[in-house]
């Protein structure tokens, strides 16, 4: 109540007390939850953030709090760069689908190489083989990857500039490129993913492609959900439009073919696989079936994949074990999250061995502030600002050892976003490494 006060009472130096004071008022207004000049008063019905969370950031950065006005300052400098990039499209690429239709996406495993020359006979170079670690380049050639990170980061960041400021601009940017990849008829993309990382000569595609999109995506489930709250150039037909395109992709990972074998992975890949599930569940109003995935996760990902000690053999057992170790529990505490939503307490959950969440974040904390010295596992490049995200995520869900240590971890380069995004992210992008 403190804080509502100090807020109410600042706002009210701008006249703007109103505003703050009946949101259930502004809700009921034809606009939704925003008014003028501080734009959503509301929190959104979010998937994995915490709406009521992002609500408070968004007051408190107003009022001039230090840590929270620092990270908006940060978002926004990278929201001013999507105003003028894009938009992307799957309809882009040179290259054509296996099925001949340029709005399939396509992608190719990252880490398979050629073992011949390639010939008029043999374009490809085969047969491939894998090399854990070591992107191929050549995956580059097809753009839909890089797109879909370019298009979903800009659009996350757009909505979340236009939550936070109120500044149409935003809202209108994040529309244009949310229309392009997914609702307009000539550049949208088909709800599947039939033709992620496939390898030349061997197959098409396969599940383990569908980690593409499985955080990325959530994330653009939550941008839908922020610029539903009343954003500018956003209307109710683009909300259904992408409520029915997320229904479909949904259905598509339950029941395809690839889908149903990323839901049987062990490692990182399940993980994502339940989080991406789960999110588009709540994103489309299937609180039944996120709740379920959240509950199964303790038995089904956290108990296999953690030992009592936080160690994750199945990620350290990896060439880019640092990397992996921490991508696993962006997956993990997003679902912790979603599953906060819908009655779920993931971070409660205590395997029979003894293994819990918080326990798999602390594993990290060593490496995250001393470096690579304080990892004894194979990385092939180092980043201790990985952990970051997942220690805030720790930190806010009670980890005291996590909340010591954050001021310690260095920070990824842009600035510390998580107090205007609070989720964890994959802060080490290794797409082009």
């Amino acid at each position: 109540m403190v804080f509502r006060h100090t807020v109410v009472a600042s706002l009210a130096a701008l006249g703007l007390v109103a505003s703050l004071a009946a949101p259930a008022e502004a809700a009921s207004r034809p606009t939704g939850c925003t008014v003028s000049v501080i734009g959503p008063v509301c929190a959104p019905q979010t998937a994995v953030l915490d709406g009521k969370q992002l609500l408070r950031t968004k007051f408190a950065a107003l009022v001039g709090e230090k840590t929270s006005r620092a990270a908006l300052d940060n978002l926004l400098a990278a929201a001013r760069t999507d105003l003028t990039a894009g938009p992307w499209s799957v309809t882009a690429k040179k290259q054509v689908p296996p099925s001949g239709d340029k709005h399939d996406y396509l992608s190719l495993a990252p880490y398979w190489w050629p073992t011949t020359q390639p010939t008029a006979e043999n374009p490809w170079g085969c047969p491939f083989v894998q090399r854990d670690g070591q992107r191929n380049p050549i995956v580059d050639e097809i753009t839909d990857h890089a797109y879909r990170g370019k298009a979903f980061a800009a659009i996350y960041r757009l909505a979340l500039a236009w939550y936070h400021t109120g500044e149409a601009r935003y809202a209108r940017r994040a529309a244009l490129d949310l229309r392009m990849w997914f609702l307009d008829a000539a550049t949208k993309m088909n709800p599947n993913m039939n033709f992620a990382q496939g390898i030349p000569c061997k197959v098409d595609g396969r599940g383990i492609g569908i980690i593409e999109f499985a955080y990325t995506l959530s994330q653009v489930v939550d941008a839908t959900a922020i610029l539903a709250t009343g954003a500018p150039g956003w209307t109710k037909t683009d909300q259904s439009g992408m409520t029915a395109w997320y229904t479909q992709f949904l259905d598509w990972l339950r029941t395809s073919k690839n889908g149903t074998d990323e839901a049987k992975a062990q490692n990182n890949h399940g993980s994502f696989y339940d989080m991406l599930v789960a999110a588009l569940a709540l994103g489309t109003g299937r609180h039944d079936l996120a709740a379920a995935i959240a509950r199964d996760a303790g038995p089904r990902r956290i108990a296999p994949q953690i030992q009592a000690g936080g160690l994750q053999p199945q990620e350290t057992s990896r060439t880019r074990s640092w990397h992996y170790s921490a991508f696993n529990l962006v997956a993990l505490t997003r679902l912790a999250q979603i599953g906060k939503h819908v009655g779920v307490d993931l971070w409660r959950y205590t395997a029979p061995s003894g293994a819990t969440l918080f326990a798999a974040v602390d594993f990290l904390i060593p490496g995250a502030t001393q470096g690579q010295s304080a990892w004894p596992y194979p990385e092939l490049d180092f980043r201790p600002y990985a952990a970051l995200d997942v220690l805030h995520a720790a930190a806010d869900a009670g980890d005291r050892a996590a909340r010591t240590a954050l001021p310690r971890v260095p920070v990824e380069p842009g600035g510390d976003l998580y107090p205007v995004r609070p989720a964890a992210e994959q802060l080490d992008d290794i797409s082009t490494s």
